[in-house]
């Protein structure tokens, strides 16, 4: 069985000011029955760490570059956010394929460093509403699967977040089918590539997860759970999402 996991992307929100929302999370969801992971600003990486302490709840970044270290003025490498308190490191997210032009195979690099050194990476893939509506959807998160994905990609070291891109922020959610659809194509290529390791594999969805969508979604054909946006920055709305998917168990 794979554990469920729900992830909360603060995105470029976040000051010492809102670690109290970790603080109360933390308190709410001190033994949960899936994981949680919250990947704030690089600044807050290692408090929020500190602020946890010792509770289920753990801490990841939102990117890594794929070198270890060297002249790369603003990174942020692999080792510093695993140093810093991080366990997760969120990748490939479509606002950093489109705002920085990360291909997937620079997402690839990225991965391999994330394994090399510990973390476990969230890769994101998705497409956008053009891409939806000529019919490409399949062709689209497949070439970014295999292209974003390295060769040692486990279910340890690995979790897949669909989140097709014109649901991100808008409101518009695909529905369970259209979910169900990608999921069962992303289950099949791992299956191709990776054999029985891909059952092992955890599929998140994202794209506008709230907390009175959030059940209906975790009801769907292998969603094992959600990477969140903007929901995730206030605990009285994230706990109930994570409610939501500890009651799909």
């Amino acid at each position: 069985m794979r554990r469920k996991l729900v992830a909360g992307n603060w995105k470029m929100n976040g000051t010492n000011a809102d670690l109290k929302e970790i603080e109360a999370l933390g308190i709410a969801w001190a033994a949960p029955r899936v994981d949680i992971v919250v990947c704030p600003p690089a600044t807050l990486v290692s408090r929020m760490a500190f602020a946890l302490g010792g509770q289920r709840s753990r801490v990841g970044g939102q990117d890594c570059h794929a070198e270890a270290s060297g002249a790369h003025t603003g990174d942020i490498s692999a080792e510093m956010l695993k140093e810093s308190g991080a366990r997760y490191v969120i990748l490939g997210h479509s606002e950093r394929r489109a705002d920085h032009h990360e291909t997937d195979e620079m997402v690839r690099a990225k991965t391999e460093m994330a394994h090399k050194t510990g973390l476990t990476a969230i890769v994101c893939l998705g497409e956008t509403d053009a891409q939806r509506e000529a019919g490409e959807t399949l062709d689209i998160v497949a070439a970014q699967l295999a292209g974003s994905l390295p060769d040692g990609a486990t279910g340890a070291n690995t979790v897949v977040a669909y989140e097709p891109i014109w649901a991100i922020g808008t409101g518009k959610v695909p529905s369970l089918e259209q979910i169900g659809e990608v999921h069962e194509a992303l289950r099949t290529k791992l299956r191709e590539r990776f054999g029985d390791e891909a059952d092992a594999i955890r599929l998140l969805y994202g794209g506008s997860v709230k907390p009175d969508n959030a059940a209906e979604i975790f009801g769907g054909a292998d969603v094992d759970g959600a990477l969140v946006g903007g929901a995730s920055l206030k605990s009285t709305d994230f706990s109930p999402i994570i409610s939501a998917l500890e009651s799909s168990l």
